[in-house]
């Protein structure tokens, strides 16, 4: 077999020696503080903290369960705690335009003791606008400012009484109003008494009445302004009042926050308005039911509360930052729109939806303002206009809170336009690769908002140092998740499975949620035996019982080969027909499933037909691996002459698709089976890719394929013929189940590494390749000289095929 060697059970695993731990029990370790396995994430997110310039937030890339979030989080709260705790921000009433909330900042914990002091002051100028205008002194001006009133209005009346007594007449107060009637002895007269007078009596009287009743118009016609004027001198006399109680309550808070422009400014508004609306504050004026003369209007406003005119005074505290320690860091588990820039809510009212200032509630970027804030890239995506959101808040420096319904023209309400909020915050976004690379080349803006790549290793090498520090990990883990503690042996079980999730012997997992499974898994079983360490006999009880939940389908398939439904030899030789293997991926397990590939080959014009590529069943990349196979061909046996053979290759009974060229070198020796009519060994089963120079490539899944040809030849017994055939480049990824070990420890079964496919045809075919002359003949007795010798063969009667055909046309 050409001194290709199977390979030793050293080389199918690599232990952990159990021995190399300086402890007996991951109790006695302490927890492991720093990051390992990820130096270049380490440094990116370290730079990408410390830098300040605009656009340096973070994309942390890699796949799930490798510890962005916590290796983010933490490095985030360790900058945050050293760095000042951010403002407050309020909300306040715009007394100028009502829909249009003006923002206030403010040191840390005032924000609370302005809404308190706010809350508290309205309390007291209830108090004090009511007594002011109870005093005696209020009421004594005012009835003053009405007597005077009452007084103008009766002198102007009193004149024209004594006019018309002169005239003998009087004014007298009718329903309908001021008329002037006839008198006689005191006495109005009644219409009769008034028809019995003489004609030119009747007739000076009339005249003496219109004349009078002339009067009385021009003097009515002054009641208006008068009474403006009675009311505008009443409401000086109440805003001097009102004033008085006021200015003294404001002008302490005025002192109090003297340092802040905005409130200072907000609380003069407040004193005029105040000052304009005093009535508000006065028992009966806010809406109650004898504050209307109308009862349809008391029953509306019982069916429809109105909430109290005080309420523009109150203050809408947004942040309240008084109880954090350093700058906030936070999640955002679910990134909405509104959950990133906050929210107006809305109360109904008679069918209609209003809203006021205090309904503005806070988004994810007002909370983390002036520190951090993290967000799944991937659940940001998925929401409506929430990465626009972001995007505009980052590169405007500011919250704008825009409600997403009024946008859309969804709803039509009381619309609001708080004040946007200035926003300073780094931004850390957590997903997958596929997500980065699609977003940096489809969206101009996001490689401007993040400059910052932290890119998370799914593997880190596999040396003692790092073992040791691997198992302080684990110990850590057990630890944290209030785990039972592992032995030796169990910690080095752990190491080899973790070896195992990334295929390779000589680097171990920074996936670390799969490890924590694992140790919770171990440490159930633990207790089901009662026991108060974890061993390694429980760490492999949860490794057998976690593939035991998900192997369903991996029984039926070998179930299907066993009962010879899926048809696949392992014993005896056939010409054309190899063993290949492939991996099926479910969820989160894979298992290896061996294929039937047969080739069949006739005189034709050099074409190679996959045939599952004409049904369209063939990927592209298993497209091109049989493409290769004719390049190979052509290259090494027909190139002074045409290669006239077309050979057909399938995968016989696969109904799904065929993806993946790890099938390439076992289809190769199908056809050169088939071409040199030699037959191949069914006791074998074949991985690996070709080349077209015929070097045996790498491929994955390495473990997972022999063992499932391992589990099929152990149903069925294991003669000690049987074996795979591996590119010698995967070597280093063999972490192989023990029970394979054992089997190749016993002779029962072999693995063999190949470098080229005249080492894997000799293995196959028990035949030497042969190696060329210095005219690129090859022996006759060896594989590539049947080879040779049967393309000659389909080449001349191709020959004579093609004279007897131009022969026979006329």
């Amino acid at each position: 077999m050409a001194g290709v060697q199977p390979l030793t059970p050293d080389k199918l695993f690599k232990r952990c020696d159990p021995t190399s731990f300086d402890f007996e029990t991951t109790a006695e370790l302490e927890n492991l503080e720093k990051i390992i396995g990820q130096p270049r994430a380490v440094e990116a997110v370290h730079f990408g903290i410390g830098i300040e310039q605009e656009g340096y937030n973070i994309y942390a890339l890699g796949p799930a369960g490798t510890g962005k979030r916590s290796l983010v989080n933490k490095f985030f709260e360790g900058k945050a705690k050293a760095e000042p705790v951010p403002a407050d921000w309020c909300y306040v009433h715009n007394f100028e335009h009502h829909h249009k909330p003006n923002a206030i900042s403010l040191p840390p914990g005032m924000g609370s003791q302005f809404q308190s002091d706010m809350h508290q002051v309205v309390e007291e100028l209830r108090t004090a606008i009511s007594s002011a205008f109870e005093s005696d002194e209020y009421r004594a001006r005012r009835q003053g400012i009405e007597e005077e009133f009452q007084e103008q209005q009766e002198t102007q009346l009193e004149e024209l009484r004594e006019k018309a007594k002169e005239r003998g007449l009087a004014l007298v107060r009718t329903p309908g109003g001021l008329v002037f009637a006839p008198v006689k002895d005191e006495e109005v007269l009644s219409p009769e008494e008034f028809q019995k007078l003489p004609e030119e009596e009747r007739k000076q009287l009339e005249e003496n009445v219109q004349h009078l009743q002339e009067q009385l118009q021009r003097v009515l016609q002054h009641v208006p302004a008068w009474q403006r004027d009675l009311r505008s001198r009443i409401r000086k006399l109440n805003r001097e009042i009102t004033g008085l109680a006021v200015n003294e309550l404001i002008e302490e808070l005025r002192q109090k926050y003297q340092d802040f422009p905005e409130v200072v400014r907000y609380l003069n508004e407040v004193e005029k308005d105040v000052i304009e609306n005093a009535r508000d504050f006065l028992p009966g004026e806010d809406g109650a039911l004898g504050g209307f003369d109308n009862p349809l209007a008391a029953l509306m406003a019982r069916a429809r509360p109105e909430p109290s005119p005080l309420v523009r005074y109150e203050v809408n505290l947004l942040v309240d930052n008084q109880d954090l320690e350093g700058a906030p860091v936070i999640y955002e588990d679910n990134p909405s729109y509104q959950n990133l820039i906050g929210r107006v809510d809305h109360i109904a009212q008679m069918g209609a939806l209003t809203t006021d200032f205090r309904m503005i509630k806070p988004g994810a970027l007002h909370n983390a303002n002036g520190g951090y804030l993290i967000l799944d890239v991937r659940k940001l995506l998925q929401q409506p206009y929430a990465y626009e959101a972001l995007k505009r808040s980052l590169q405007s420096q500011k919250v704008t809170i825009e409600s997403l319904g009024q946008m859309l023209s969804l709803i039509s309400t009381v619309s609001l336009e708080p004040e946007p909020i200035p926003v300073n915050v780094k931004v850390a976004l957590l997903g997958d690769r596929m997500l980065y690379y699609l977003l940096s080349s489809l969206d101009p803006d996001f490689n401007e908002l993040f400059k910052v790549q932290a890119d998370f290793e799914e593997q880190m090498d596999r040396t003692q140092g790092n073992q040791i520090l691997y198992a302080q990990l684990i110990g850590t883990m057990a630890h944290q998740n209030d785990l039972r503690p592992l032995d030796q042996k169990a910690v080095a079980r752990v190491i080899e499975h973790s070896a195992r999730l990334v295929g390779d012997c000589e680097k171990l997992s920074t996936k670390f949620s799969d490890v924590v499974d694992l140790l919770s898994e171990a440490d159930y079983w633990a207790g089901q035996n009662g026991d108060g360490i974890v061993r390694a006999s429980d760490v492999q009880k949860a490794i057998d019982a976690q593939i035991y939940r998900a192997d369903r389908v991996r029984e039926r398939v070998q179930e299907g080969i066993l009962r010879d439904t899926i048809l696949i030899d392992t014993q005896g030789v056939k010409v054309g027909q190899v063993n290949g293997l492939s991996v099926i991926v479910l969820g989160n397990f894979a298992f290896g499933r061996p294929n039937r590939i047969t080739a069949r080959v006739r005189m034709g014009k050099g074409e190679v037909v996959n045939i599952e590529r004409e049904v369209e069943l063939s990927g592209p990349i298993h497209s091109k691996g049989v493409l290769i196979l004719a390049g190979f061909l052509g290259a090494r046996y027909a190139s002074n002459r045409p290669l006239s053979l077309t050979a057909s290759l399938v995968f016989e009974q696969s109904y799904s698709g065929v993806e993946g060229d790890s099938a390439s070198s076992a289809e190769l020796y199908a056809l050169l089976s088939a071409i040199a009519e030699v037959p191949v060994r069914q006791s074998h089963a074949v991985t690996g890719s070709v080349n077209q120079h015929g070097q045996v490539q790498a491929i994955g899944g390495v473990n997972e394929k022999i063992e499932g040809f391992f589990d099929i030849c152990k149903a069925r017994g294991l003669t000690g013929d049987q074996g795979v055939l591996i590119p010698v480049s995967n070597v280093k990824n063999l972490v192989l189940r023990q029970d394979v070990i054992d089997a190749v420890k016993a002779g029962r079964f072999q693995i063999y590494p190949i470098e080229n496919v005249d080492q894997g045809i000799e293995v196959l075919t028990g035949m030497p390749a042969g190696e060329p002359d210095e005219e690129g003949m090859y022996p006759a007795d060896t594989i590539n000289g049947r080879v040779q010798a049967r393309l000659e063969e389909l080449a001349k009667k191709r020959e004579e095929y093609n004279k007897v055909s131009e022969e026979e046309e006329p």
